[in-house]
């Protein structure tokens, strides 16, 4: 079905009743809801490329599953010291370095 985008469209026919209601984890497809798309087989005549943004947020997938990165506990008890003690020092020029960095790299 088309519609025009310059004028109204015509209205949609009814969808006709189903003779039998299809089960919710089944999608019109007819492929589980359950399965992700990543683990999908394709045939191995069928080739597929990713783009690179693709394959970046495979890789970020991929580091979602292993977990989060281990904590340095002595790092976090030692800056725990020092904002007690009142002698961590917070360096302007710093953050604004990394910003900036931070900035450039997400203007790929």
């Amino acid at each position: 079905m088309t519609s025009k985008i310059d004028g109204p469209s015509a209205p949609r026919p009814a969808p006709a009743p189903a003779a039998s209601a299809a089960p919710a984890a089944i999608e019109r497809s007819g492929a589980p809801r359950t399965q992700p798309v990543a683990e999908v087989q394709a045939p191995p005549s069928v080739n597929v490329r990713l783009t690179g943004e693709a394959e970046a947020l495979r890789v970020v997938q991929t580091q979602t599953k292993a977990g989060p990165p281990p904590m340095d506990m002595a790092k976090i008890e030692s800056l725990r010291a020092a904002l007690t003690a009142g002698t961590y020092r917070i360096d302007p020029m710093e953050i604004a370095q990394r910003l900036e960095a931070l900035e450039r790299q997400l203007r790929v």
